[in-house]
């Protein structure tokens, strides 16, 4: 059908670009140890952008067999809406070499049986009514187990024809413990293979129990103002809030705190990666949502800004070279975004580091990316004092995002895995109130 497609466009007088895929899924969701909804979901499509006289258009279907009336069809509908809109067109990438990125693709996961998966979802419910029942009615579990495999296509006009199947589980356990008190604690785990599942876990299961005992005994901290350590988890929202700025869309249409490249935009001791290429990765890729290549790119080297990230259309309005980083789904044009992001830079062993250190925080919708400003809860934090760890929660770490970059000395040695993001702990100056 897509080589039907192909002949109908170019038989117009547009330049375009088809993006298609297909794909399956399994999911599970546990309550309470109980099994309450498994489900199996598909889904197909194609999206379908033209250029005319310097516009753009962009319109979708679902499934991926129609005839060649609906397909003429969608076409049609496709270029008027670049007649009629007003959105500029840019151009579509050219054909460039591809290299395909491993681990990203695992035939157990692709051809696992419904009832398997089904197996794997009853483990969690098991598993946690054990827990339920060594540690009483105040404990309430949950939890989630997904599979998927998909296969996405690109073409364009310029020569572009590519395709890629990946595939990903994931799971978490989420633990509340509620009596005069409440604590809570979870763990979450992807992988683009198929995991150890028992002993993932079970790992799983004691590190939101260990969460679940230092949340319930936590107490407000008093006020702290000074050098902190932060776990990868908080590490994450306010690199979220950073690498806002460092978005090509953002840059161009001056939503950025950044407009160059070469200025010193946090400490020497911190380095900030986007790598599309990694072996087996959750975020991993071959080509982006445009065709162009995977690329590992470095954002912030040693405090030094060095790359911004970019899509082909952003790429050309900053005219710098573009990093590979056009997200999308058959619904929507592409937009910029990351695949695995790295945290790395000045390393020391925070592991046995003495002091303040935040776990979680949440709240970063409320922060301002362009000013830097932030006010976080404070989700769990401890205070490590002559080997005693002293557990706090409820209060808030506010500061300024670029401030605390600034302030980073070290960095530890051992990064942790959350989803697409890679970190260890990192070592700077903040404010606790």
């Amino acid at each position: 059908m897509i080589d039907e497609l192909v002949k109908i466009l170019n038989r117009e007088n547009v330049e375009w670009e088809i993006y298609w895929e297909i794909g399956r899924g399994s999911s599970f969701k546990i309550e309470k140890c109980e099994l309450e909804r498994a489900q199996r979901k598909y889904h197909s499509g194609i999206g379908l952008r033209v250029g005319y006289n310097g516009k753009q258009g962009f319109s979708y279907i679902t499934g991926l067999t129609h005839s060649k009336e609906e397909l003429e069809k969608f076409v049609k509908k496709t270029i008027k809406l670049a007649k009629v809109r007003e959105v500029k067109f840019y151009g579509f990438p050219e054909k460039k070499p591809v290299k395909k990125v491993s681990g990203i693709y695992d035939k157990r996961i692709a051809e696992l049986e419904f009832e398997e998966a089904l197996e794997l979802g009853r483990e969690i419910s098991r598993k946690e009514s054990e827990l339920r029942e060594k540690y009483g009615g105040s404990y309430t579990f949950s939890g989630r187990l997904a599979f998927g495999v998909a296969r996405d296509g690109i073409a364009n006009s310029n020569g572009i024809e590519m395709e890629e199947e990946g595939t990903a589980m994931s799971f978490s356990v989420y633990i509340v413990r509620k009596d005069e008190k409440v604590g809570t604690g979870d763990y979450y785990k992807a992988s683009r293979t198929m995991m150890d599942f028992e002993r993932e876990l079970e790992k799983g299961l004691e590190k939101a129990m260990q969460e679940v005992e230092l949340s319930y005994n936590a107490k407000p901290l008093e006020p702290f103002d000074g050098e902190l350590v932060l776990e990868p988890h908080s590490v994450a929202s306010l690199v979220g809030l950073f690498i806002s700025n460092l978005k090509g869309d953002n840059v161009y249409h001056k939503r950025s705190r950044f407009n160059k490249l070469g200025e010193s935009v946090a400490s020497e001791a911190f380095t900030l990666i986007d790598d599309a290429t990694l072996e087996g990765k959750i975020a991993s890729y071959s080509f982006d949502g445009e065709g162009n290549p995977s690329q590992r790119t470095v954002l912030v080297e040693n405090g030094v800004l060095k790359n911004f990230l970019l899509d082909e259309m952003y790429a050309r309005l900053l005219e710098m070279e573009g990093t590979g980083n056009a997200v999308r789904d058959f619904r929507t044009p592409p937009h910029i975004g990351t695949s695995n992001i790295i945290v790395e830079g000045e390393e020391e062993n925070l592991e046995d580091f003495e002091g303040v250190i935040i776990k979680k925080v949440f709240g970063e919708h409320t922060a301002n990316p362009i000013s830097g400003d932030f006010s976080l809860t404070v989700e769990l934090g401890y205070v490590v004092k002559n080997g005693e760890v002293i557990p706090f929660k409820d209060n808030m770490f506010v500061g300024n995002v670029f401030e605390f970059m600034n302030s980073i000395t070290a960095v530890g040695k051992k990064k942790e895995e959350l989803g697409a993001f890679i970190s260890p702990r990192v070592l700077g100056v903040g404010k606790i109130v």
